[in-house]
C-alpha cells in the first residue's frame, strides 16, 4: 500500500462530510473546504504509519487551517501507534485530528480535532484558499512524491487561449 492509495477513501469520507477536497496543495497531501460566510478549511496529513514526521506536518499546517487532520494505514494488530493512548493524548491537546485507513478502504476516526488555537497565518491561509478555488477538478492524488503537481497555474497555462 502506497500513500497515495490513502487519499481516495479520505477524500471520499471528507466529502460526505461536506467539504470539496482536493489533494496536494501547497504542500497540503489533501486540503478540504466547506464554503460559507467565512469558509472553513481542513488539511489532513497521511503516511502510512503513525509517526512524529507526521505529527511534525500537522504542527506545522496548523498555522494556516481550521482543522488538522492525520491519517495513516491501520495497524494490522492491536499495537500499532493509534492505539497507543499516550499518542491520541498528544493529538489531543495538539488539537488534531487522528483518522485511519484500513486495506479495505474503511475510516475510522480514532481523535476528533478541536480547535485549540486561532489562526496565525493568514496570507498563507489565502493562498491555500485562492490554489483550492482556481484549480479546475481534482487533478492530483494527495501524499505523492517527485511528481510535478498539477497548479492551477499550470493548468491555466495548458487551457489558455493562443494569442491573437
Amino acid at each position: 500500500m502506497a500513500e497515495t492509495d490513502l487519499y481516495l477513501p479520505l477524500k471520499a469520507f471528507l466529502e460526505n462530510a461536506g467539504y470539496a477536497v482536493k489533494g496536494e496543495i501547497i504542500d497540503c497531501d489533501l486540503v478540504g473546504v466547506k464554503d460559507g460566510d467565512l469558509p472553513v478549511v481542513i488539511v489532513c496529513e497521511m503516511k502510512l504509519s503513525f509517526n512524529l514526521e507526521l505529527v511534525m506536518q500537522g504542527v506545522k499546517r496548523a498555522a494556516f487551517c481550521d482543522e488538522v487532520w492525520l491519517a495513516a494505514r491501520a495497524s494490522k494488530t492491536a499495537r500499532g501507534r493509534e492505539h497507543d493512548a499516550r499518542f491520541r493524548n498528544l493529538c489531543r491537546r495538539l488539537g488534531f485530528g487522528v483518522m485511519s485507513v484500513s486495506d479495505a478502504g474503511d475510516v475510522s476516526v480514532i481523535v476528533t480535532p478541536f480547535a485549540a488555537t486561532p489562526r496565525r497565518d493568514a496570507k498563507k491561509r489565502s493562498r491555500l484558499l485562492d490554489e483550492h478555488r482556481r484549480r479546475v477538478g481534482d487533478p492530483q492524488k494527495g501524499g505523492g512524491r517527485g511528481k510535478p503537481v498539477m497548479t492551477a497555474y499550470r493548468q491555466d497555462c495548458i487551457c489558455a487561449p493562443p494569442p491573437c
